[in-house]
């Protein structure tokens, strides 16, 4: 089994994290998807990443698609059976991973274009988005056991991407947020060999 990834990808690193947790043991490959590697595109004909590729060959591709699957192979380690509780924690993946599209988009907005092309009102907009989905998760912090869910590593792996892109910009009026990071090695160690 491989995943196909970039380190200061959140999606990869949401996903990583989850096989890591749950057990399993790919085959971790760094790609440079602006390439378009044979191997990843074998994987995925979007070639996006995180793409899994199955010990038969079977790519899986979307973040989701990769935690689902790490879930149905581990009987469950990352969601709960519980449908109210499931439902729960698909909402905190959909907003970290929400939080996480708007992030991006402002990356590429100011990475892809020219200077003077760069559409500030865009980028204003998508970081409104961001905003609101913060002061969200502040407001409903999600509760941390000492089994973290797919949900949990989604939310790390957001926090840990928005420090990387935009550090200091985030954290005021947010202290719970600012904590969760903290709160969520303690109960993923190996967090820390994602922290870079």
């Amino acid at each position: 089994m491989k995943i196909f990834y970039s380190a200061n990808s959140p999606y990869s690193t949401k996903v990583r994290m989850a096989a890591l947790y749950a057990g399993l043991a790919p085959e971790e490959i760094a790609v440079d998807t602006s390439a378009d590697p044979a191997e990843l595109l074998a994987a995925n004909p979007l070639g996006k990443i995180p793409a899994l590729q199955t010990d038969d060959g079977l790519g899986v591709y979307d973040s989701r698609a990769i935690m689902n699957y790490i879930d149905r192979q581990t009987r469950g380690s990352l969601y709960p059976r519980n449908a109210v509780k499931r439902t729960e924690v698909d909402i905190l993946e959909a907003t970290a991973d929400g939080i996480c599209d708007s992030l991006l988009s402002i990356v590429y907005e100011r990475r892809m274009r020219p200077e003077e092309k760069v559409y500030q009102p865009w980028i204003d907009r998508q970081w409104q988005k961001v905003e609101r989905a913060l002061d969200h998760l502040e407001a409903n912090m999600p509760r941390l056991g000492k089994k973290p869910n797919a949900g949990h590593f989604a939310l790390a792996a957001m926090l840990r991407y928005i420090e990387l892109r935009f550090a200091g910009k985030w954290q005021r009026g947010r202290p719970k947020l600012k904590r969760y990071l903290t709160r969520f090695e303690a109960v993923f160690p190996e967090f820390a060999q994602f922290k870079d």
